[in-house]
């Protein structure tokens, strides 16, 4: 199949195709005698694979070290726990997320907290003077 079928089938841009093509991460391309790319049906299953693992938060230097030129040559191990270590980079993630929304969650209380007679701009005061008295 040529660049555009494929572009279609898996819903990347041409662009995107030909970038990973040349950072050495796709590897699944022929060249015609006419210098036309041709590409192998399972060519959407690796693309779909590798915007799948960019979605689950895969860097691409992490993608070209994991994933073998060819797809029937795995290697377990390795893949399992780079698999792993990407669930605890996300536990993390969630861990720092969950931290920020309270603290965010505590300054909306806080200022929907003001007084009656105070007016928004000591209100904005009252509240960042305990955000520093937090902090300390």
């Amino acid at each position: 199949m040529n660049i555009g079928e494929l572009a279609e089938r898996t819903g990347l841009a041409p662009s995107r195709i030909r970038f990973y093509e040349r950072i050495g991460l796709f590897k699944l391309v022929k060249r015609k005698a006419n210098g036309y790319r041709s590409y192998p049906p399972e060519a959407v299953q690796a693309l779909n694979l590798i915007s799948s693992a960019q979605q689950a938060g895969f860097s691409l230097d992490e993608l070209r070290t994991l994933l073998p030129p060819d797809l029937n040559d795995w290697q377990h191990q390795e893949l399992l726990a780079a698999l792993k270590a990407k669930v605890v980079d996300i536990e993390a993630l969630e861990a720092r997320l969950a931290s920020s929304k309270g603290q965010l969650l505590a300054i909306i209380g806080d200022i929907e907290a003001k007084p009656a007679d105070m007016d928004c701009a000591a209100n904005a005061k009252r509240v960042l003077a305990k955000l520093q008295k937090d902090q300390e």
